[in-house]
């Protein structure tokens, strides 16, 4: 009886644990894939670590004030197959960022592409989609 209490736990514990990780990895629960937005700044710090990178950036609303924005993007080992490094972002680096708002209304994004806002060169080698993990 004891053996049955402890696999009928066991199996409980793995099913919730199952959820708690397709959560996290469900888009479509933080992020509007039917939206984008696009915000121009200043880089204030990149974040090149587990489970997902994550770039700060001041920007200048057009009252001048200044907001923060984040955009959450992948994994490093994803963001390296896509061109990126640990040096692709610095503090002071001015980029636009294109990406999926959060669906709280937060100056939150699903980062989809970064680009130099002086010459508009693509940061990595391609953008990233809703799919990607």
């Amino acid at each position: 009886m004891k053996t049955k209490v402890l696999a009928a736990a066991a199996a409980l514990s793995a099913i919730a644990a199952g959820g708690a990780a397709w959560a996290h990895h469900s888009f479509a629960v933080f992020f509007d894939e039917t939206r984008t937005v696009r915000v121009e700044g200043t880089v204030t710090s990149f974040r090149f670590t587990n489970p997902h990178a994550l770039v700060v950036m001041n920007v200048t609303q057009p009252n001048g004030q200044t907001v923060e924005w984040r955009a959450e993007t992948n994994a490093p080992v994803v963001l390296q197959r896509r061109g990126w490094n640990r040096s692709s972002l610095h503090a002071g680096d001015r980029i636009i960022m294109d990406g999926w708002p959060s669906r709280d209304g937060r100056n939150y994004m699903r980062l989809r592409s970064a680009r130099s806002a002086a010459d508009n060169r693509l940061i990595g080698s391609a953008p990233f989609s809703t799919g990607d993990e």
